[in-house]
């Protein structure tokens, strides 16, 4: 496959603010009606290329990276039994679960944020970098997270419950949408209950429920005004369906695809199915490198994300610390946007190999490497607390969750975690016992 060619618009976006800047300069110079037409010609020019731009990607797939579901298990190893038994079910699935709680939450905070930023926020908190506990202050403590949370509620001393956040919301979604459809949902029903209980989302995900709510169909609602199909979204819904798919890494990537098929495309969708697998692999293994080799049997062989995952596990080995890692992810993707499914995919395994089996380490080291730092971490935590049990996820990494987790799912506000570990062994028991 050829070397991805980037363009950088930075220099074009400059320019439309200084023609903005100089519009509004000659309007007070009274000639307001001649910038206003030269805005408008401006502006269909932009349109033009706009439109020649993403024509260039019409029905965009190939033969290494199809989006039918058919297509894609033709390209997979497989060869991922499913377990018959899981004699610690519900301690693994309880250390999963909060795993994926406490790395979304220690992220959430400084999500995004440059390395250089994070370590001045430690210093000023007079805390170690790499992390070890949640932040004891965040910047605009009053401002709200996803309309609901104040950031404040994220820090230690004010932490009471999981709060809001997109990554656990979806989690939360993916066991509403098995318990009403069954292991045999489609990705039609994915919309439908898109459409029922989520208020609004983020990057793929509002723009396919921006083109359902429009009248689009589940199986064309990825395909409209949608340029972040290969970002991060899909993969970090992956764990509801993971979960209930416990010790089975194949069926866990098949929910993943019908639910990634909605918003996302290609490694978009690889993302999804791949995580997917890897966390219903982790609750049958002692290492959750074990797991993520499990999981690259049940993408397509040729696929960047799978070329992407055998350089991580094949580089890991001589990454020192979160800051070679980083260096390692910027150099590999040069010009890729921060919240990718592939360049995330690769820190989120290098905190793994780096932490091993160590809670604390895994989460710290990813949510010091940056970039979509909550995603990455919650993925980790996942992986690391079902291998791991939740005797393995320190109590002061959920304590402070009082059994509370809160969402913007309509008519779910807030659930107790217990509960909803519970639900989440009952649907993976079912599915053992079939």
């Amino acid at each position: 496959m050829s070397e991805t060619i980037y363009t950088d618009f930075i220099p074009l976006r400059r320019l439309l603010d200084q023609a903005g800047d100089y519009g509004a300069l000659m309007a007070e110079y009274g000639r307001g009606a001649e910038v206003k037409g030269a805005a408008g010609r401006l502006e269909a020019e932009l349109r033009r290329a706009l439109d020649g731009i993403k024509a260039l990607g019409a029905g965009a797939c190939s033969a290494d990276e199809p989006n039918d579901y058919e297509a894609i298990r033709k390209l997979c190893a497989g060869g991922n039994a499913p377990a018959k038994r899981i004699p610690d079910l519900r301690e693994r699935m309880a250390g999963a679960v909060l795993g994926r709680f406490a790395g979304c939450t220690l992220g959430a905070p400084v999500e995004g944020w440059s390395v250089s930023d994070m370590k001045r926020l430690a210093g000023y908190n007079r805390e170690p970098f790499p992390p070890e506990d949640y932040w004891s202050y965040a910047d605009q403590p009053w401002g709200l997270r996803y309309e609901a949370d104040t950031r404040v509620k994220y820090t230690r001393d004010h932490m009471d419950g999981v709060p809001v956040d997109d990554d656990l919301t979806y989690t939360i979604l993916g066991l509403l949408i098995i318990e009403r459809y069954g292991f045999g949902f489609t990705t039609e029903d994915v919309g439908e209950i898109w459409k029922e209980l989520l208020p609004y989302a983020c990057t793929a995900e509002d723009a396919a429920l921006r083109n359902l709510r429009a009248g689009v169909a589940a199986q064309n609602a990825a395909d409209i005004d949608n340029p972040y199909c290969q970002w991060i979204g899909a993969d970090i819904r992956a764990d509801g369906f993971a979960y209930a798919a416990a010790g089975d890494p194949e069926l866990a990537a098949g929910l993943g695809y019908r639910d990634a098929y909605l918003s996302h495309r290609r490694n978009g969708i690889y993302g999804e199915m791949f995580f997917a697998a890897a966390e219903a692999a982790a609750f049958t293994v002692n290492d959750p490198i074990d797991a993520i080799r499990a999981a690259l049997r049940e993408i397509p062989a040729n696929c960047a994300l799978r070329r992407d995952m055998e350089w991580a596990l094949e580089t890991g080995p001589s990454i020192a610390d979160y800051a070679e890692a980083r260096r390692a992810v910027d150099a590999r993707f040069p010009g890729m946007h921060p919240v990718h499914t592939n360049n995330n995919a690769c820190l989120t395994v290098f905190g793994l190999m780096l932490g091993k089996n160590d809670f604390t380490k895994i989460i710290g080291n990813i949510v010091a490497m940056g970039m979509d730092n909550d995603c990455t971490a919650a993925t980790a935590g996942s992986i690391a607390g079902a291998v791991l049990g939740r005797s393995g996820v320190a109590p002061r990494w959920h304590a402070r969750f009082n059994d509370r987790i809160r969402t913007y799912i309509k008519g779910y506000p807030e659930l107790s975690i217990e509960d909803v570990i519970s639900r989440f062994v009952r649907l993976a028991e079912m599915r053992m016992e079939k």
